[in-house]
């Protein structure tokens, strides 16, 4: 619904994307004189850069209104900072950058003023299976009622809402709430064992629910660790898991390492992240230096396995990012583009094809190539390049490195190498969230600072358990690390581990050793 509401107001969506959007949007502020009255008054507050970068649309009776993330405006619609706001977001808005968010927004206010829209919808799809539905927003909530509430639509929804990990899913009664009274239960999980069931029905924050466990038994372990050996945590749960998985289940899965967060903090307690469990561990970055020729070569590789659609519609793209670099107007969808040979249109779609066919891997042919996507920019969004300088990083060249393809070797060298290392595999490090919906043979939990920086998730569900207390009677802030830690927790099938510090872990020992754990300090293993 957004995209046609867009359309029909002549706004080509050049891109729909978070970070994009905070980029772009910080950029214009501080670019642009007629912003001057709200860059000032953005920079008394502590959290003005975010109330830019993050400003969002929403729709509030029929009106399509400029807010922060809050979802409420920051200033009053008649100062010249509230309407400076205002005109920032519609710049962007004109330039075709958008927020998630936004396009929510510009669906409702769109169906409100054409509700008829919701008739078409229901009647095109007249079945509707939401998956994981435990994470659906009250926006998107409220959306689907309109569309898919009336009688005529058929509306499965599967979710648990146990696995909830976005704080804004509703939690108020409303006739649409998730799960209705008379859902059907869905209790017997093939992917845990019993023990493994037990402990994630203890740890059920939202409904109470008993798991029964219908696959392999498995393992619930506590790793304990001190000051000193927090490095070697990690090095001595996949030791474990090579003692207790089977290791062509682990060849086919490593063993996965999850934390609630990936890097530190200002506080100064340790460890906090996993980035502290993990030495040399980062977030994974964008790539900025070279970023226009690594998809460039992506594109290639496209082309050459015969799809030369999406070679061409993702090199196209990655043309797109760059003309918001350095200019204030959009570009089309490639298929607008002219095709004459002679107009601005005609002489992308050439350097386009040039790109996908020529090699790239002389650094003086690359600068060919971009030179003559430089002198055509201006051309085609019909703006004045203003940001060459940004361009540098993006366009430059960067040597292609092949990766080496490994030779098979025989089985019984394989199983030497093996032995060897005691069947060893290394484990792959993430965060919970990102682990949600997956399939382990081996999860290692580690205990992290909760991010009022006070408290440590795996020490707070340790506690919980050792008092067999009602976690949904539990304070919100132990809520919440049981529930982050329930998801990481449901993930294995055969290993379940936690990492918690000796002095903070001693008190629940005897309580969890009752539960059936196994206890070890890492240095034995």
């Amino acid at each position: 619904m957004a995209l046609p509401a867009l359309r029909s107001r002549g706004i080509e969506v050049q891109t729909v994307d978070d970070q994009a959007y905070a980029d772009e949007a910080l950029r214009l502020l501080e670019r642009h004189l007629r912003f001057r009255k709200l860059n000032t008054a953005l920079g008394h507050r502590t959290n003005g850069p975010a109330l830019v970068a993050e400003a969002r649309y929403v729709c509030d009776a029929g009106d399509l209104i400029a807010a922060g993330p809050d979802g409420t405006p920051p200033f009053k619609a008649s100062s010249d900072s509230g309407q400076q706001f205002a005109a920032l977001k519609e710049a962007l808005t004109e330039r075709g950058v958008f927020r998630y968010h936004d396009m929510f927004a510009l669906a409702e206010h769109h169906l409100f003023h054409h509700p008829q829209l919701a008739l078409a919808v229901a009647h095109r799809f007249p079945f509707v299976l939401l998956d994981e539905m435990q994470d659906t927003s009250d926006l998107q909530q409220r959306l689907l009622d309109k569309v898919f509430g009336p009688p005529g639509t058929v509306v499965q929804r599967v979710g648990d809402v146990n696995q909830r990990i976005f704080a804004d899913a509703p939690d108020a009664a409303q006739p649409s709430s998730f799960p209705l009274p008379h859902a059907a239960q869905l209790p017997v999980s093939r992917r845990l064992g019993s023990k493994i069931a037990a402990l994630a029905s203890d740890l059920t924050v939202h409904r109470r629910q008993r798991i029964d466990g219908g696959g392999h038994d498995g393992t619930v372990a506590l790793l304990l660790f001190d000051d000193d050996t927090v490095a070697e945590v990690v090095p001595a749960f996949e030791r474990m898991a090579a003692a207790t998985v089977p290791r062509q289940l682990l060849l086919d899965n490593p063993p996965r390492v999850l934390g609630a967060r990936l890097t530190r903090g200002s506080a100064k307690a340790f460890p906090q992240s996993l980035s502290c469990y993990v030495p040399g561990f980062t977030a994974t970055p964008v790539q900025t230096t070279g970023s226009f020729i690594t998809t460039a070569r992506a594109a290639q590789a496209l082309r050459q396995s015969g799809d030369n659609h999406a070679a061409v519609t993702l090199l196209w793209n990655a043309v797109r990012d760059v003309a918001r670099l350095a200019s204030s107007g959009g570009l089309p969808p490639l298929r607008r583009l002219d095709r004459a040979p002679a107009t601005a249109g005609g002489r992308a779609r050439l350097l386009l094809h040039d790109m996908l066919t020529y090699p790239l891997d002389s650094p003086v042919e690359w600068t060919v190539l971009t030179a003559r996507l430089l002198r055509l920019l201006p051309d085609l969004t019909q703006s004045p390049l203003k940001g060459v300088a940004r361009l540098a990083d993006p366009l430059a060249h960067i040597p292609y490195v092949a990766q080496p393809t490994p030779t098979p070797a025989p089985a019984p060298v394989l199983d030497a190498l093996a032995d060897a290392d005691q069947g060893v595999v290394a484990s792959v490090a993430g965060s919970i969230q990102s682990a949600k919906g997956e399939t382990h043979a081996a999860t290692l939990i580690l205990e992290c600072l909760e991010r009022s920086g006070k408290k440590y998730d795996v020490h707070e569900v340790l506690g919980l358990l050792s008092r067999q207390q009602d976690a949904s009677r539990a304070l919100v802030t132990i809520q919440r690390a049981a529930q982050l830690v329930f998801v990481g927790a449901t993930r294995p099938t055969h290993l379940l581990a936690f990492a918690a510090h000796r002095t903070r872990a001693e008190p629940h020992i005897e309580a969890m050793t009752a539960r059936s754990w196994s206890v070890h300090d890492i240095r034995a293993l």
